[in-house]
């Protein structure tokens, strides 16, 4: 795509987005909490994805609990980024503007995710040494992923009511 046609996509992009924000605002430019959760919502599964096979990879190799987090982090970022990459690639983006939207839309998301759901881990007694046959260590991870999702939420809300975050890859969703 050449600089016109990137400009031409990004113009036209920018006012679907717009559209799009009215239609979820609360009026005023607002963003609705359906809209946020959503968003929100969005970002948990490829974080899920990630922290669940980083905590069950490094939980089943006996991996030491830091190198398990920072398995668990770096997997829940590939995932995260990797999912919003599929939806804009598919938009019609090349791939380093689907990087950079990837980059924008879920890394403070991401972020708060991942200190929340893995403080949770490393604070729960025992959660961090139970085997993957105990209801203890599954217990965690999914009030750790609940709680993560509950927090974040008003941290997108305010993200995208701001035009940041989640709302950048709005402007190349396919309606």
């Amino acid at each position: 795509m050449n600089h016109e046609q990137h400009q031409h996509h990004a113009d036209h992009a920018g006012r679907a987005g717009h559209a799009h924000h009215a239609h979820h605002g609360n009026g005023g430019g607002g963003v609705t909490w359906a809209a946020a959760a959503q968003a929100t919502l969005h970002c948990l599964t490829g974080c899920a994805i990630g922290e669940i096979l980083g905590m069950v990879l490094g939980t089943a190799f006996g991996l030491h609990n830091g190198a398990t987090v920072v398995l668990s982090v770096l997997l829940a970022f590939v995932f995260g980024y990797a999912l919003t990459m599929r939806g804009v690639l598919r938009a019609g983006l090349d791939v380093r503007t689907a990087v950079k939207v990837a980059l924008a839309a879920d890394t403070v998301s991401i972020v708060v995710m991942e200190l929340i759901d893995n403080s949770v881990m490393v604070t729960v007694p025992g959660a961090m040494d139970a085997g993957l046959g105990d209801i203890l260590f599954w217990l965690a991870l999914a009030g750790s992923l609940v709680l993560a999702f509950v927090l974040t939420v008003p941290v997108n809300k305010w993200m995208i009511g701001k035009g940041r975050g989640h709302a950048v890859v709005h402007a190349y969703h396919q309606h």
